[in-house]
Parts: structure tokens; sequence; C-alpha cells
């Protein structure tokens, strides 16, 4: 798809420079740049989403399953 965007003249000037040093189109820069934005952004809104869950449920461990965790580990004499 075609489209026009507004660019700022030295980030425009930057991407140029960046596209002719590693062999790629403009238009495959701006479109990897957008898809990179796009997947940290994303990432964090899943993040939040998760820890907003984590922090509604109990994360404590059962008592029973922490005592059989503690047999379970050989004693050591210091």
């Amino acid at each position: 798809m075609k489209t026009a965007i507004s660019v700022r003249d030295n980030l425009f000037k930057r991407a140029e420079r960046y596209a002719k040093d590693t062999k790629i189109s403009r238009s495959q820069l701006f479109s990897e740049a957008v898809k990179e934005y796009l997947d940290k952004h994303e990432r964090e809104a899943l993040i939040a989403r998760i820890n907003e869950v984590c922090e509604k449920a109990d994360t404590s461990l059962d008592p029973v399953l922490m005592r059989m965790q503690m047999l379970s580990v050989p004693r050591d004499e210091w």
C-alpha cells in the first residue's frame, strides 16, 4: 500500500543515509521500523496485562508443597 507521511527533515535524512548504507529501500526501512515499534508496544501491553493478573492472583506457595520442597533439599553442614 502506498501512503504519504510527514517526517522531520533531520529524521528523513538519517533514514535516507541508513537505507543507502544498508542497501535497503526507504519503504522497507520505514515498514520494518513501524513493525518493530508496534511489536515493542504490543509486548509491553501484554506484559502490563499479565502483571495486572498476577497482582490480583494469590501467588503464595502452598504450605504442604513448601514443606515437601524443603524436605527434598539435602542438609549441608556449614
